[in-house]
């Protein structure tokens, strides 16, 4: 899929490419338990209920350490809590275990901005094109990075 993605010129084809990488990531492959857990996480995270989807991210690190989704959804709820070194510790954790990991590459970007290290944001934009040329959001990133950057040297 990865191959596929970076051969990929069609941004409704590298959709579809993405979502299937995706579903492959948030399926633990031994374990429906800890699937169904990392969905329940996600559902409280995406209704703002962080604390309680942070306390399930972290019982599954706990319990499977080598599942890279594991650690990049506990990344996502750090950066929303506002614990922004503690989410890059994670996103470091997801990259052992996946490097290709664009979503946790795009969310090392995001925490670098936040953080107002803007050329290491860039680096890490740069490196999703590698594995993802057609993502339209790191391009983006990278361009509004540089205008910040701008603004700051004026």
């Amino acid at each position: 899929l990865f191959d596929q993605l970076k051969k990929s010129n069609n941004v409704s084809k590298s959709r579809e490419i993405e979502i299937k990488i995706w579903n492959i990531w948030s399926t633990h492959p031994t374990q429906e338990k800890l699937t169904r857990s990392l969905a329940k996480g996600s559902n409280l995270m995406s209704k703002g209920k962080l604390l309680m989807a942070y306390n399930i991210f972290s019982t599954i690190v706990e319990s499977e350490p080598s599942w890279a989704e594991g650690w990049n959804k506990r990344a996502t709820v750090l950066y929303l809590m506002g614990r922004y070194q503690e989410s890059l510790k994670d996103i470091d954790e997801v990259l052992k275990r996946e490097s290709r990991h664009f979503g946790a590459l795009s969310g090392q970007g995001l925490v670098q901005v936040k953080l107002e290290n803007y050329k290491k944001a860039i680096k890490s934009y740069q490196a999703v094109q590698k594995i993802y040329p057609s993502m339209k959001t790191a391009k983006i990133m990278i361009l509004q990075i540089e205008e910040l950057i701008k603004g700051k040297t004026i």
